[in-house]
């Protein structure tokens, strides 16, 4: 608890300090308009692109060279968003280069996106089924393509889902990823990834990957070695968010967060706890109460469908190989209404995990790693692989179709009344951005 209290507080002086950040974007074409966000590692402001009258976000890290943590993570996002080009990806625009070879500051330049899907569960925003549907679609074709890189996010979450009013998602912050070896990649993204750390300390790296609401059994039970399928439970928690307006798994620490699930999903298998190189959460898992037999996912979701409540089963699958993977669960009926193959790439080149790591990791040799990437960045970047989704002029039906179309739309617009743009304009504190239904076709 006092671990938990003293990262809300670091929150709270976090958000209430971002505003006072200045950026100092003399002699770039870029103009800043007003802070909009603020994490651990950055302060993100919008911004005016004077060449292009273009919106676009820029995040500042300051003393970046302080740990070599902050660091690292900043050069792993900045290659391996260099890497990717997809619709449901944010992509790094360019890099300022730095005023001076000694510099301590960096302002990468990404997309500007209007909200992010924390802000609209947290507010009075409506989000229908089609919304929910939408989101995750596109959430999963962001990962089918992330996973065939060989590459794990490793923190999904509502923050890092980044949405626009005309209802599309990219999947942002990156700084957690990682890459598997090439020789453990298959067609299904289910092979190990193994940290590069001593075996000694391996489990301490995997406790603290992935933000706890959201983080896989396996994480928490602290197993040395995990697979990409941690970001498909991420992804079945987010679903269960969407679905109840509430986090699935609120845990206050670890050992609460390991409760919470045994609460509602039964104790997990042997095979699983046997795994756990830790004997003290062993013990612990086997004390807890679970209910027997587990709560039926209906009673935990009374105003889902079957078919979303189906879909949630199958991601919050307490062994990382009975997950569905990306692919698997984009063929799932709960998203037939929106499913379209051509929207669905994959990555056309494997990450080379070596490539994530800077070739010296002194403070000069970041420092010149960092340059470099700024560098190769001012180049425009490539386009993306598949179209972004249509927005039509007209409104969507005031009742949608109760039945998915037979033959769903290439691209599933996600149009918005303008009716409702001016409402949400007059309360632009309680609705952080505004969505409406996506539209599809018969």
């Amino acid at each position: 608890m006092l671990n938990g209290s003293r990262n809300q507080n670091r929150q709270f002086k976090i958000s209430n300090r971002f505003r006072d950040v200045k950026f100092d974007l003399e002699g770039t074409p870029y103009v800043a308009i007003e802070n909009i966000g603020a994490g651990a590692y950055g302060v993100v402001c919008s911004a005016l692109d004077k060449t292009t009258n273009e919106k676009v976000a820029i995040k500042k890290t300051s003393r970046i060279f302080d740990a070599v943590s902050i660091a690292k993570r900043t050069y792993r996002e900045i290659k391996i968003l260099r890497h990717f080009s997809h619709p449901n990806i944010i992509s790094i625009k360019s890099i300022i280069a730095p005023k001076d070879k000694d510099f301590s500051e960096l302002y990468v330049v990404f997309d500007l996106m209007e909200s992010d899907l924390h802000k609209i569960l947290s507010s009075s925003q409506p989000l229908s089924m089609e919304h929910t549907q939408y989101f995750l679609y596109q959430l999963l074709c962001g990962l089918k393509y992330i996973h065939s890189a060989g590459v794990t996010h490793r923190d999904l979450k509502p923050s890092n889902l980044l949405v626009n009013s005309n209802c599309q998602l990219r999947i942002g912050d990156f700084g957690m990823a990682r890459s598997l070896p090439p020789a453990q990649i298959s067609g299904s993204q289910q092979q190990q990834s193994q940290p590069r750390q001593q075996p000694s300390s391996q489990v301490m790296a995997t406790l603290y990957v992935a933000t706890r609401w959201y983080r896989a059994p396996e994480l928490l039970l602290g197993h040395p070695t995990y697979t990409s399928s941690v970001d498909l439970w991420s992804t079945g928690c987010i679903l269960a968010e969407m679905l109840n307006r509430a986090p699935l798994f609120p845990g206050t620490d670890c050992i609460r967060q390991l409760a919470l699930i045994v609460s509602k999903l039964g104790p997990p298998p042997r095979q699983l706890l046997a795994a756990s190189c830790s004997e003290l959460i062993r013990d612990m898992v086997a004390g807890m109460a679970a209910p027997e037999p587990p709560v039926p996912l209906p009673v935990l979701f009374p105003g889902a469908t079957r078919k979303a409540v189906d879909l949630v089963g199958k991601l919050l699958s307490y062994c990382p190989d009975g997950r569905l993977t990306a692919e698997q669960a984009l063929g799932h009926l709960f998203l037939n209404r929106f499913r379209n193959p051509l929207s669905e790439p994959t990555c056309t080149a494997v990450f080379d995990p070596a490539a994530l790591e800077p070739p010296d990791e002194s403070k000069e040799g970041l420092r010149a790693a960092m340059l470099s990437e700024a560098r190769k960045a001012a180049a425009p970047a490539p386009a993306a692989t598949t179209e972004t989704p249509a927005t039509p002029a007209t409104a969507p039906p005031q009742h949608p179709p109760q039945h998915p179309p037979q033959h769903p739309p290439q691209h599933p617009p996600s149009p918005f009344n303008q009716s409702q743009r001016r409402s949400a304009n007059r309360k632009a504190s309680k609705s952080p951005t505004l969505l409406a239904a996506p539209a599809t076709t018969t």
